[in-house]
């Protein structure tokens, strides 16, 4: 016997991540476009066919694009752990992972498509000639720098765990019935005119 599969079955529960992971990538398109925008190009003086030389301070714009990467990845991962943490309902196991997977996504998607948007803002020569400045590409370095949004998102989110005052992370209905669950019965009221 074989089991079929009903045409309108969902998993309950998994619409909330996979739209968070969807949205976080959406978000490193938008990321990367910002980065390659704002990294600089390194210039070099061609000194001899197909050799160049870096200009003074110039190989400083290596840093400059890896840190401004890191800037936008920790803002971006700080502010999407404070957004998630806003969803009350979906709060817990499965948010964390999803901001986690999401951010990592997200960086990786942000460094792709800022890089291909940096050739393209600062196109290759093929044959420069001796003694003119030619601009090179942002790159990144390492990928160290895909670490920074999901480590900040999971930090930011940890520390908004810790200093929730509910077991439950806020996410039960709030009708104030702690006794009633607790202990299974109502908890005893004494009317105003009761008393002695």
């Amino acid at each position: 016997m074989t089991a079929s599969r009903r045409p309108g079955l969902r998993v309950p529960g998994l619409r909330a991540p996979a739209r968070l992971v969807l949205s976080l990538t959406l978000l490193g398109v938008v990321s990367g476009i910002v980065w390659a925008l704002l990294a600089p190009a390194e210039r070099l003086l061609v000194v001899a066919e197909h050799q160049g030389v870096v200009l003074t301070t110039e190989s400083l714009h290596r840093f400059d694009a890896v840190a401004i990467f890191v800037g936008i990845g920790l803002v971006l991962g700080a502010l999407s752990a404070v957004a998630v943490w806003g969803i009350r309902r979906s709060r817990g196991p499965g948010a964390v992972a999803a901001l986690v997977v999401g951010s990592a996504l997200s960086a990786g998607v942000a460094a792709l498509v800022g890089m291909g948007v940096a050739r393209l803002r600062f196109p290759r020569v093929d044959s420069p000639s001796v003694g003119t400045i030619v601009a090179m590409a942002p790159g990144l370095s390492t990928a160290m720098v895909l670490v920074a949004q999901p480590l900040a998102a999971a930090l930011v989110y940890l520390l908004l765990v810790s200093l929730s005052p509910h077991d439950d992370l806020g996410v039960g209905d709030g009708d104030g019935g702690r006794d009633e669950v607790a202990t299974g019965h109502e908890s005893p009221t004494v009317d105003a005119e009761e008393r002695p």
